[in-house]
């Protein structure tokens, strides 16, 4: 089976196929509450994501003033509901809205294109 030609990035890059996918953003600000407790749940959820089927990647990154940014990838908008029905994701959804953030904004978005710069590399497309 011919697999699509992806992006040749490394972490803290996504590796996404050069064609349509899907993009979740979540824009956050976290609370100052049981950081601990966030903290290994985020990283469950990673674990978690990583194991679904159509996961692509992901990219996240948070400032000291609490503002933060992950963009999740995915093969569809299936997979993106299936990951959102998910028991575990669910419970996960509801803590933050409750414990650790004190606003947030959700996007869905279809990434069209994916290209750039490690470095090391350009990858530039038209």
């Amino acid at each position: 089976m011919n697999q699509p030609a992806t992006t040749p990035f490394a972490p803290p890059f996504a590796d996404l196929p050069r064609g349509p996918c899907w993009a979740v953003i979540f824009s956050s600000v976290r609370s100052a509450e049981d950081e601990a407790g966030y903290e290994a749940t985020a990283a469950r959820m990673v674990e978690l994501a990583a194991q679904q089927p159509g996961f692509l990647g992901v990219e996240s990154a948070r400032g000291a003033d609490g503002f933060g940014i992950t963009v999740s990838y995915w093969a569809s908008e299936e997979a993106i509901a299936a990951w959102r029905r998910h028991a575990e994701h669910t419970l996960a959804r509801e803590q933050g809205r409750t414990r650790w953030y004190s606003g947030f904004a959700l996007r869905v978005a279809r990434v069209e294109r994916a290209y750039g710069s490690t470095g090391s590399h350009d990858d530039t497309a038209t």
